[in-house]
């Protein structure tokens, strides 16, 4: 990716500091060093843009970002904003593509559509791994716990799973449905595409989030019927979703926490320290015990992430409440 060469200004516009020649943005004030040329690329990119013009416009975009911080929330939206110029792109020329045909096939066009939307339709709905892979994890929690309790469970982690679903695409970001394996868990494989830090962690977040209003929901539907099964639902989601909190490599924690600096860190395991002392619930304990290890590790940031640190603890009480809410102690108590 290539862009044409700005004169590098040498002071900040905002503040007149004195500004060395590679950075893009002020330290002191934030201004951009390329404010005026990016003004420009922006206003070329949407007239483009209403012109239908996909491919261009994509293009203007492209060259825009060198001249920010890659971390910038500027660069972050017009990354998201590029995948999305791209499906409008395919989807014009997919249109193209089909009224091409259609002209070919003449009076069994209208067949030949409906059986192109209708393979678009199940091949996105019903994904056959997803299928499979949801049927044999519900069969085996149904197996272990019975069918109420396995059915609600598997439901409840499919939750969880579909709230990083959702996050990533609402993010314009290419994501596949979640893939089930029994007994071991489940996952959502998407690309990230050069997207941020925080943008990472709050995608990784969704999922322990979507979790909560999954546990919240069964644990109103216990207060309303006084069905011990709500209870345990909710409780042992809540329980499942702090243990998926643990920052280590593998687990949602383990990607929230690579945004977050020492003292960011200290957070957590003093939060969960807090947490485990009040509650008597050991799990919190496992997350800092997770957070404690990694203080020594060598990814910490320079930089904080507040609004990911005020996610990761709002979370974290989250769960708290409902363990401190529902009965029973740990894995749920039927």
């Amino acid at each position: 990716m290539s862009s044409p060469l700005v004169t590098l200004a040498r002071k900040c516009k905002g503040c007149s500091r004195e500004l060395p020649a590679e950075i893009l943005a002020c330290e002191q004030c934030h201004t951009l060093v390329h404010a005026e040329e990016l003004e420009r690329l922006s206003a070329a990119a949407k007239a483009l843009e209403k012109q239908q013009d996909w491919q261009q416009a994509r293009e203007n975009w492209r060259k825009a970002l060198p001249l920010l911080p890659r971390e910038s929330t500027q660069s972050v939206w017009i990354q998201d904003h590029i995948h999305k110029l791209q499906a409008a792109a395919d989807q014009a020329d997919a249109q193209h593509t089909r009224s091409k045909w259609a002209s070919k096939l003449g009076p069994l066009a209208p067949l030949a559509l409906v059986l192109v939307k209708a393979k678009t339709f199940f091949l996105t709905i019903f994904k056959l791994k997803f299928l499979l892979s949801l049927g044999a994890f519900m069969a085996l929690y149904w197996k272990i716990y019975g069918a109420w309790f396995g059915i609600g469970f598997a439901l409840m982690i499919l939750i969880h799973e579909m709230g990083h679903y959702i996050d990533i695409k609402r993010r314009g970001l290419p994501a596949e449905m979640p893939v089930f394996l029994p007994g071991l868990g489940a996952y959502v494989s998407w690309k990230a595409l050069g997207v941020s830090g925080e943008t990472r962690a709050a995608v990784s977040l969704a999922g322990p989030f979507a979790g909560w209003l999954a546990s919240v929901a069964c644990a109103l539907l216990w207060w309303k019927t006084g069905n011990g099964i709500w209870a345990a639902l909710a409780r042992s989601g809540a329980w499942l979703n702090v243990m998926n909190l643990i920052p280590i490599w593998i687990l949602d924690g383990g990607q929230a926490v690579l945004v977050l600096n020492k003292a960011e860190r200290i957070v957590i395991l003093s939060v969960c320290v807090l947490l485990a002392l009040s509650l008597g619930e050991g799990v919190f304990f496992l997350v800092a015990a997770g957070a404690a290890w990694r203080l020594f590790t060598k990814d910490i940031p320079e930089q904080p992430s507040r609004v990911t640190t005020a996610y990761f603890v709002g979370v974290l009480a989250c769960f708290a409440l409902i363990l401190w809410l529902m009965p029973g102690q740990g894995f749920g108590n039927r």
